[in-house]
């Protein structure tokens, strides 16, 4: 799903072809460049069922107009980082 190989010190990880960064509970996805791209900040937290770690579970999408900032599209995902990644992605489309 992730692309981890070849990454180096001031690269990105991504996700199907588009930049994706994580700082805290905000996530960042798409080309800063392009005409949108997708904001996401982590709401809320679950353990998780196979591992003693902690997993995103409530996430506010949001896509914003690069150059004004503005929001186009907003959406709070309760099926955790992937099911928010498939509206991220979408939209982007």
């Amino acid at each position: 799903m992730f692309e981890l190989e070849g990454i180096e010190a001031g690269e990105f990880l991504s996700y199907k072809g588009k930049p994706l960064v994580r700082q805290e509970d905000e996530i960042i996805y798409g080309d800063l460049s392009d005409k949108s791209y997708v904001y996401m900040m982590i709401m809320s937290d679950k353990k998780s069922a196979k591992a003693d770690v902690t997993v995103p579970a409530m996430i506010m999408v949001q896509l914003l107009d690069s150059t004004t900032k503005s929001i186009i599209k907003q959406k709070v995902v309760s099926g955790g980082l992937s099911e928010a990644l498939e509206f991220a992605e979408a939209w982007l489309r």
